[in-house]
């Protein structure tokens, strides 16, 4: 095997052990659990807000950036639940480039899986304290989730990982609303089959155990469009994708139906810009429809302090370092138009 194993890592409950999460914040947690799965339940016609940036990449700029958002959510708690985009691993198409916290703490230093792990958890730890919202992160490793399982309130299965049998056993196990994106094709069947998956129990290995799972019946669908054989971004947001969207859902036997619409990646072709007018059409759809307004639960958008993007040398605070966000002035007076529409 021409891999060098450096050290043994501490196992999550270790970890959690050297950071654990006070009465205080399970019981913030445990409320705002209780109003998010609501929404994916449909006990509440609120609107899940999935924001924040690509991915996070220096504690100060996030906890800053995540701060703004909870003088904007006290405004519009009446029509939407804000959920902190807080991602901090990052799938790599060639491999190469920035993979998140996880593995570098500092963008600018060597990897150090150790920090990285110690890192992620406080920094979702000070977010809850600091803000009182527990956040939402990619599952990219489905082994690595117990490290922050007590801390979030969302998670994202992504376009690479949504056809993996192990992402979906490991959200069949998940008590929180766990978002299946629809792959980099396009393909919605290959999404379903995902969400069947995380709905319905299973026993299985995970970290060394055989589990059972019960089955999670908030798996749901994310649209984030698709790219051709041709390598143009399509979109999949549109009234029409909407609509096809409820047709497969119909044909299944799936129990809370329900999508988050990505307003990034290739339903904006990583226009960032495009975020606005996206959600803004999205919401038009929800209004001229009452099953697209019960089967849309929430949006996605990628949103910073800065507009735009960065190489990771020029360091500008609060400016993405991945994939382009939307600048905070532009995020807030998006955030209450949504409100407006809802």
């Amino acid at each position: 095997m021409n891999m060098d194993f450096k050290r043994k890592l501490p196992t999550p409950k270790e970890i959690k052990e050297m950071y654990p999460i006070s009465d205080e914040l399970l019981a913030t947690k445990q409320k705002n659990d209780k109003e998010i799965q609501d929404i994916f339940t449909g006990k509440s016609d609120k609107l899940a807000l999935v924001i924040g940036p690509c991915s996070a990449d220096r504690e100060d700029a996030v906890l800053d950036y995540i701060s703004r958002l909870r003088r904007v959510q006290e405004k519009v708690q009446d029509k939407v639940i804000i959920i902190p985009r807080i991602y901090t691993n990052k799938p790599r198409t060639t491999g190469d480039g920035y993979k998140g916290m996880l593995h570098q703490p500092d963008p600018n230093e060597n990897p150090d899986m150790l920090k990285g792990v110690i890192a992620i958890r406080k920094l979702h730890m000070r977010a809850m304290e600091e803000t009182g919202f527990s956040c939402a992160d990619e599952m990219l490793y489905p082994e690595n989730h117990r490290y922050l399982s007590d801390l979030l309130s969302y998670v994202a299965v992504g376009a690479r990982s949504v056809e993996n049998q192990q992402h979906r056993l490991t959200a069949s196990g998940l008590d929180i609303p766990v978002g299946m994106k629809n792959p980099t094709s396009g393909d919605l069947s290959v999404m379903m089959n995902s969400i069947t998956a995380a709905q319905h129990k299973h026993t299985f290995i995970y970290r060394g155990w055989e589990v059972t799972s019960q089955g999670n019946p908030m798996a749901h669908a994310i649209l984030r469009g698709y790219v051709n054989k041709h390598g143009q971004s399509l979109p999949n947001y549109h009234y029409e994708d909407l609509m096809h969207l409820l047709e497969c859902y119909s044909k299944t036997n799936l129990v809370n139906p329900g999508v988050v619409v990505d307003a990034n990646h290739a339903n904006s072709g990583k226009k960032w810009a495009e975020q606005i007018r996206i959600s803004k059409e999205i919401l038009h759809s929800t209004r001229h429809n009452n099953d697209i307004f019960k089967l849309v639960k929430g949006l996605m958008i990628e949103s910073y302090i800065e507009d735009g993007c960065q190489k990771v040398e020029e360091g500008i605070y609060g400016k993405s370092i991945t994939d382009p966000c939307l600048g905070w002035e532009k995020t807030e007076r998006l955030i209450y138009d949504i409100a407006d529409l809802r």
